[in-house]
Order: C-alpha cells, then sequence, then structure tokens
C-alpha cells in the first residue's frame, strides 16, 4: 500500500536523467550567467556568450530534443509542461520553473506567443565552411533581414536536406526566439552560419567544388539550365534589392526562375522553395 504513490518513471524520464548527468558538472558555471528575473531577455550584444530566449512548444520541444543545444533555464506552465510530455521537470539538467501565463508574459515581448513555455540558452556551435563538404546543398542568403522569412527557409532547407544556410552577421538575422518560432524547430536541424565576409565564404563554397548559383530576376539562363555537378550552393538575395554587385561577381553562374503569370517575383522564402525543389530534382537525377 505504502507504494501506491510511487512515482512512475518513463523512457523519457531516463532519457532526461542521462541528460542531467552529463550537464551536472557544467551547470555551476551555466547558473553563473543565468539571466536576471524579471529582465526582458534578447537584448545585448553579440557574442558567443549570451543567451538566447527562445519559446513556443514546437522550438523548445525541437531544442530539448538537440544534444548540441545547452539549456540554462526554463519558465513553463503545468499545461504546456503535459503538452510537452515532460512528466517530471526534476528529471530535467535544468532549473526549471513551474509558473503563470502571465509570468512568461513579463519577460518577453508583448507580440511573442509562447504557448506557455520559454527557455534561456546558449547558442548552437557553429561549423567552419569547411565541415560542409560532405553536402550537396547549401543555402546562401545575401542580406536577407526579415527572420520571418528566413525561419520560412529553413524550414524548406530541413526539408530538402540542406547541409547549411550561410549569411552574414550583418543585416542578417541572428539566433533569437523570433527566428526560432518561425523556423517552428527546424533552426535545431540545420547548421545557421554567419560570417564577415560572403564573398569570401562564396570563394570558399567555390573551392570546395560547390557550383555556386546566384538567383537573379535579369540571369541569362534559367535555374533548371544552369544546374550542373552534384554539388549545388544557391544563393538567394533580399526582395528588391536582390544580390549585391561582389555577390554576382563572385558566383559561378546567375540563373533566373522563369513564371508564366502577371507576377514575376516571389517573396525570398517561396523562391528559396522553389529552387530547392529544382536543385534536389537535379541531383536526384
Amino acid at each position: 500500500m505504502k507504494n501506491q504513490n510511487k512515482p512512475t518513471h518513463t523512457a523519457k524520464d531516463s532519457h532526461y536523467a542521462k541528460l542531467r548527468r552529463a550537464h551536472r558538472d557544467a551547470k555551476a558555471a551555466q547558473n553563473a550567467s543565468r539571466a536576471e528575473p524579471g529582465k526582458k531577455p534578447g537584448k545585448g550584444p553579440l557574442d558567443p556568450d549570451r543567451s538566447v530566449f527562445l519559446y513556443g512548444l514546437h522550438p523548445v520541444r525541437a531544442a530539448l530534443d538537440n544534444p548540441d543545444r545547452e539549456i540554462r533555464k526554463m519558465w513553463i506552465t503545468k499545461n504546456a509542461l503535459n503538452r510537452l510530455d515532460v512528466s517530471d521537470p526534476a528529471s530535467l539538467p535544468f532549473d526549471a520553473d513551474i509558473v503563470t501565463p502571465q509570468a512568461i508574459d513579463k519577460l518577453l515581448p508583448d507580440d511573442a506567443i509562447h504557448q506557455g513555455v520559454l527557455i534561456d540558452a546558449t547558442p548552437l556551435p557553429v561549423p567552419p565552411l569547411n565541415a560542409l563538404k560532405d553536402s550537396s546543398i547549401v543555402l546562401v542568403l545575401d542580406q536577407v533581414t526579415d527572420p520571418h522569412n528566413v525561419g520560412a527557409i529553413m524550414r524548406s532547407a530541413v526539408a530538402f536536406d540542406v547541409g547549411a544556410i550561410v549569411t552574414t552577421f550583418r543585416h542578417s538575422p541572428s539566433e533569437s526566439g523570433v527566428l526560432a518560432k518561425s523556423a517552428s524547430g527546424a533552426l535545431e536541424l540545420i547548421p545557421y552560419i554567419q560570417v564577415t565576409n560572403l564573398a569570401e565564404a562564396i570563394e570558399t563554397l567555390n573551392g570546395l567544388g560547390f557550383e555556386t548559383i546566384g538567383l537573379d530576376s535579369e540571369g541569362p539562363k534559367r535555374l533548371e539550365e544552369s544546374l550542373s555537378g552534384q554539388r549545388i550552393a544557391l544563393v538567394l538575395g533580399a526582395e528588391g534589392k536582390g544580390l549585391r554587385q561582389k555577390t554576382r561577381a563572385t558566383v559561378k553562374a546567375l540563373a533566373r526562375l522563369d513564371m508564366p503569370g502577371a507576377i514575376k517575383s516571389l517573396n525570398v522564402s517561396n523562391a528559396a522553395a522553389i529552387s530547392l525543389y529544382a536543385a534536389h530534382a537535379h541531383l536526384s537525377g
């Protein structure tokens, strides 16, 4: 009779218990840099030690399942705890505070749809460009600034098994809650590599054997006619401005997407999805 109230341990509990043991030695260092209670997250200069605040069920679930994501703290409602299928918050390898939705509201911008969960995490590790040598497709973004567009592009990139998304530190969204929410979990599934000089990065991809193709409405050939080889890097520019001149001069080829309708330009995330489909079809041959 006295064992009736003993908690039932699931396989997921065991998984988190292993994570807790693995992170125990690092927990003290993580706690030292934990965000201050009541402080609005997401502010501050970009540096490797800053916090990334992720919210929403899909982004947080993906972060929990990502062994490369180090989480410092969680704020979560009882309802979100059930929806994330975490039966025992104490089994998590980080502090988890059970709070009200209003408590999370106070920590986030007014327009953040958090669905009852917020985590304070460290930025993901970023691989060097040379690590992409075995990838078949890479996406390069030239000053695509809207995190909603980049998030949508990430989802398409993961769907087509893209090796990485390469962009710049400046004029591009950094890792953030808005980006993660727009990507609906895809941020945890694809390397997001930000570089100082995009032209140099494209030259590196050229040297790794990629056919670098810039999407341009005035490109001399259709994209389907420009695809060649077994390693492709598609380069897309911002809406309106398109590719910068230096980028246009660095890629191996410029190509266009031909559209028969009255509208000749697409949102960059839509253009990325169509281009990835064409590239994948070429590689599948």
